[in-house]
């Protein structure tokens, strides 16, 4: 609540249509790289230095611009969530399944104060702040490589849930045959 927020999470992905593939690549957010026009910082603190300084396009075309000098790949969209939008847009495809591989201990908003466990298994459904709470844990052994795996297992959940066959026609709004 001090200023501008700093970037979450940062996660490229690569469409080749001719191929019809894509990929993912999870962005450590301590990784340290030149920003644009500030020099050497964590990446996760491009964002807030755009919004701060009040750049043209702000704080997600400085956090573009740095990811793209980084990586050195052009980068033609992107796209920015915050975390209401992400708990609503999970509630609203009806939750996500996932494999949990270790049980957690999982905070609902962050704070400390809402903790709940997670028990290991497999297709275990996710709604809104569940979700959100299971993609931001970060307390484990392994840190930020396994939250990137767990986001990156909820970004392919909401692909598969999305693009089911059963769901495809209600999301976009048709009736039922």
């Amino acid at each position: 609540n001090e200023g501008p927020p700093r970037s979450d999470t940062m996660i490229l992905l690569t469409i080749d249509p001719l191929t019809k593939t894509a990929g993912m690549m999870s962005i450590p957010r301590d990784l340290w790289v030149n920003i644009p026009g500030f020099g050497y910082s964590r990446i996760n603190t491009a964002y807030s230095s755009g919004e701060g300084a009040k750049l043209p396009g702000g704080g997600p075309e400085l956090a573009r611009k740095t990811v793209e000098n980084f990586i050195g790949v052009p980068i033609q969209y992107y796209a920015q969530i915050d975390f209401n939008a992400f708990v609503e847009f999970i509630d609203l495809i009806g939750c996500v399944e996932v494999d949990v591989p270790e049980t957690l201990r999982l905070d609902r908003q962050g704070s400390g104060n809402d903790k709940f466990i997670l028990q290991a298994g497999e297709n275990r459904k996710l709604c809104g702040e569940k979700a959100l709470a299971y993609v931001r844990y970060r307390k484990d052994k392994e840190g930020d490589v396994a939250r990137s795996r767990r986001q990156q297992a909820v970004i392919l959940a909401i692909r598969d849930k999305v693009l089911a066959p059963e769901n495809f026609a209600s999301l976009l709004g048709e009736a039922d045959d």
